[in-house]
């Protein structure tokens, strides 16, 4: 381009190097870190979201697993997989009855998750 200079940018150390804010604190230990990740990766689908709220809204906190495809818009296959994500992060229980499998909150489940992030910002 006709007319332009360039014009060099110099970059200076800033403070002593030692790190602008102090000493870092870790807020969470690793062990309940890869757990909180286990759990917020199963959430991260919002079709899982969508069938943990169907089953915490249902009287007792339990639905079949026949009644949960509809509300979605998906394949009993692919909802029993979601579920199954969900069951393994420690959200859901399962129950099989007959040829039905049943999906309960586990008692406490979301409460613990909110404790944990309160937790983590508390010691902040």
């Amino acid at each position: 381009m006709v007319g332009m200079t360039t014009t060099e940018l110099t970059l200076a150390p800033v403070g002593d190097g030692a790190g602008c804010c102090g000493p870092v604190t870790q807020a969470v230990d690793p062990e309940t870190a890869r757990e909180l990740a286990r759990t917020f990766k199963a959430l991260a689908d919002p079709a899982r979201v969508q069938l943990l709220a169907i089953v915490a809204a249902q009287d007792g906190s339990e639905a079949c697993v026949c009644d949960l495809t509809e509300p979605v818009g998906l394949s009993q296959p692919t909802v029993s997989h979601h579920l199954k994500i969900l069951v393994d992060a420690g959200l859901l229980t399962r129950e099989q009855r007959g040829r039905w499998a049943y999906y309960s909150l586990v008692p406490g489940a979301l409460a613990r998750l909110a404790g944990s992030l309160a937790e983590t910002a508390a010691t902040r």
